[in-house]
C-alpha cells in the first residue's frame, strides 16, 4: 500500500475485511481495497492524522489529528461532523460498539466521549500526561485509557467516573484492547512488556 507522502500512523480493517483505512502524517486518511488500490482520500485535517477507525457497520469513518480535532466521515468521503474541544492533538479514536458514540484521547491529558453530532457527553480527567490509547468495553458500558505516569491505565464508566487504576507498567502505555467477552484487557508499553489483566486490575500474565 503505497501512496502516502509521510509516515503511516494507524491502519485498520473494515468490519467486513474488504477494505483498509490508513492515517498518515501527510494530513490525509486513505481507504484502500485489499489489492492496494486507493478508493478514497480523506482530506480535511490541518496536521498529522494520528488515529483512524471504522464504525461497526463500516459505513462511517473516524479520524483523529494532531490539529486537536476528530472528524466523522461517511464511506464516500463526505465530512459529517468535526469534533472540537480538546486543547491539543487527538492521539486515539474509537467508536462505541453500537456506533452511536465517539471516544477520543488527547495530548491534553484527557479523553472525551461524544455523540455523533459533536456534543461532549463526558470528559475523563486524571491522567498526568497524554492519552495514547482509548477503547470501549464490548458491552459499551466502560472505557479504558492508556497514558504515561505511575497509573498508566484507567478504567472509567461512561459518566467520567474512575472505576479502577491498573498499575504494573513502569512507563508509557501505547496500546490497549478488551477481550471479546470484556473480562480481560491487554496493554502494550514502552517498558518492553505487554500485560494481560483481568477486569479487576489483577495481572494474569506479563509478556
Amino acid at each position: 500500500f503505497r501512496g502516502h507522502s509521510s509516515s503511516v500512523n494507524d491502519a485498520r480493517f473494515s468490519p467486513d475485511g474488504q477494505k483498509i483505512l490508513t492515517g498518515s502524517s501527510d494530513g490525509t486518511a486513505k481507504l484502500w481495497d485489499n489489492q492496494g488500490n486507493v478508493i478514497k482520500v480523506f482530506s480535511g485535517h490541518k496536521s498529522d492524522v494520528m488515529s483512524v477507525a471504522f464504525s461497526p457497520d463500516g459505513q462511517n469513518l473516524l479520524t483523529g489529528s494532531s490539529d486537536a480535532t476528530a472528524i466523522l466521515w461517511d464511506i464516500k468521503g463526505d465530512k459529517l461532523t468535526v469534533f472540537r474541544g480538546h486543547s491539543s492533538g487527538v492521539k486515539s479514536v474509537a467508536f462505541s460498539p453500537d456506533g452511536q458514540k465517539i471516544l477520543t484521547g488527547s495530548y491534553d491529558n484527557t479523553a472525551r466521549l461524544w455523540d455523533l453530532n459533536g456534543n461532549t457527553l463526558a470528559v475523563f480527567k486524571g491522567h498526568s500526561s497524554q492519552i495514547n490509547s482509548v477503547a470501549f468495553s464490548p458491552d459499551g458500558q466502560n472505557i479504558i485509557t492508556g497514558s504515561y505516569g505511575s497509573d498508566p491505565a484507567r478504567l472509567w464508566d461512561l459518566k467520567g467516573k474512575l472505576v479502577r487504576i491498573f498499575k504494573g507498567h513502569t512507563t508509557s502505555i501505547f496500546s490497549l484492547s478488551f477481550s471479546r467477552d470484556g473480562k480481560k484487557i491487554i496493554s502494550g508499553s514502552a517498558d518492553q512488556t505487554a500485560i494481560l489483566w483481568d477486569i479487576n486490575g489483577n495481572i494474569e500474565q506479563i509478556f
